[in-house]
């Protein structure tokens, strides 16, 4: 499954690829592996975290669904009082999550430009070699 990620290569870390709120989000399941939440749990403990303003709900449930269809997160229906709802948990921790960004971005480079990827990968292997 492809999932779009925008790399800023001007930034450190995830911020190179997600935007505060969206690592504040997953910062949520991290932090409690195991524990099953709604889009509103997170919507709530986001914006608790959140120094400079808020977050709609609308686009934490459209993360939660994208984060969740590339598998870094599980997601489950449950129906209850309103109709159908997300249920979601941790599929992936940081570490993981990190090498999954990793993969994601050299295979889309290896796709755009082979020859100048592999070589690079090489260079960058041997000179680690040294």
């Amino acid at each position: 499954m492809f999932v779009r990620f925008e790399f800023d290569a001007s930034k450190q870390g995830l911020r190179a690829v997600l935007k505060d709120w969206e690592e504040q989000t997953l910062g949520v399941f991290w932090e409690n592996p195991g524990v099953e939440f709604t889009s509103r749990d997170v919507y709530v403990r986001v914006n608790e975290r959140l120094e400079d303003g808020s977050i709609s709900r609308a686009s934490i449930i459209n993360f939660l669904e994208r984060i969740a269809s590339a598998g870094v997160l599980q997601r489950r229906e449950t129906t209850g009082k309103g109709g159908h709802r997300g249920i979601y948990s941790q599929a992936m921790n940081e570490s993981e999550f990190r090498t999954f960004i990793a993969e994601t971005l050299i295979e889309s480079l290896i796709r755009s430009f082979p020859e100048e990827t592999k070589k690079t990968l090489k260079h960058s292997v041997s000179i680690q070699n040294i």
